[in-house]
C-alpha cells in the first residue's frame, strides 16, 4: 500500500454527505481527525490485512470494494464478506492477538488510516463513539448471522439472488447506483467462494436468474430490472436496515 502525500480532511469527507451514515457532531469528527493517520491506496488483489498475522493497523474504505475472507489448507477460500466506501476495517484483528481472516482489495481503493494504539483514547474520550465501534462489531456480527442463514438454508437461487440484491443495496446507499445499474466487480468465482458453490453451479444458476427477468448482468454491470422480485427470490428481510456511524 502507498500513503497518499494529501489526505482528505474529515470534516469534507464526501461520505458524510449520504444519508445511511448517522450525523456527527463537530467535536466527533475533530476527534476522528485527530486519530486518522492519513490514508492509503492499494491496487486490486493487494491484501489489506492478512489472515493469521498480527495488525496494527484500522481503516475506512473512502473508495473502492474489498473483500473479507478464511482459506483452508491454505487453497480453498471462503469470502465471508464484502467491504464498500464507508465500512470499517481490522476490529476483529484489534481486540485479538492476530486476525482469523484476511481482507484484500477487490478494485483500487483509498482507505483512511487509524493507528491501533490510539484507539483507545475513544473509549475513554468520546463514549458515543466508543458505542458506535461496539455497534459495528455487533451488526458484523449480524452479518456472520445472515451469512449462516444462507449457507445452511437457502437455495442456490436465493442464495446467488440474495448475494446480488444485498450488494445492490449496500452500494446504493453510497451512491454507486444509477439507473438501477451498479458496476459489479466480482467475478463468478467470487460469488462461488461467497456461497459455497462449485463454478460451474454458479454459472447455471445465474443463467436461470437472467431468465426470470428480474436482473441483467453485461460487462460487470448489474442492472436490476424488478427489485421487488429479486428480493422475494432471495428471501430477504428488508426491515433490517438503518442509519450507521461513519469513522
Amino acid at each position: 500500500m502507498t500513503r497518499n502525500a494529501v489526505a482528505t480532511a474529515c470534516a469534507e469527507c464526501p461520505l458524510r454527505d449520504f444519508e445511511v451514515f448517522k450525523e456527527r457532531s463537530h467535536s466527533e469528527v475533530a476527534f476522528i481527525q485527530q486519530l486518522k493517520d492519513g490514508e492509503r491506496t492499494a491496487a486490486a488483489g493487494t491484501a489489506i490485512v492478512t489472515e493469521g498475522v498480527h495488525n496494527d493497523s484500522l481503516f475506512t474504505v473512502l473508495s473502492g470494494w474489498v473483500f473479507h475472507y478464511r482459506t483452508l489448507d491454505g487453497s480453498r477460500r471462503q469470502i465471508i464478506n464484502y467491504g464498500l466506501p464507508g465500512d470499517f476495517l481490522g476490529l476483529q484483528a484489534t481486540l485479538d492477538d492476530v486476525t482469523s481472516h484476511g481482507i484484500e482489495a477487490l478494485t483500487d481503493v483509498t482507505l483512511c488510516h487509524f493507528d491501533r494504539s490510539k484507539l483507545w483514547s475513544l473509549y475513554a474520550d468520546h463514549p458515543r463513539l466508543a458505542y458506535d465501534m461496539t455497534w459495528i462489531a455487533a451488526r458484523q456480527e449480524r452479518s456472520f448471522e445472515e451469512q449462516l442463514l444462507t449457507l445452511g438454508q437457502r437455495t442456490a437461487f436465493e442464495r446467488i439472488a440474495y448475494l446480488l440484491w444485498h450488494l445492490f443495496d449496500r452500494a446504493r446507499t453510497v451512491g454507486l447506483v444509477i439507473d438501477n445499474t451498479v458496476h459489479l466487480p466480482i467475478r463468478q468465482q467470487h460469488i462461488a467462494d461467497t456461497l459455497g458453490l462449485s463454478l460451474v453451479h454458479t454459472n447455471k444458476t445465474l443463467q436461470k436468474i437472467r431468465e426470470d427477468r428480474a436482473i441483467e448482468i453485461q460487462d460487470r454491470a448489474l442492472r436490476v430490472l424488478d427489485e421487488a422480485r429479486l428480493v422475494r427470490l432471495g428471501r430477504v428481510d428488508t426491515t433490517l436496515s438503518s442509519k450507521r456511524p461513519l469513522i
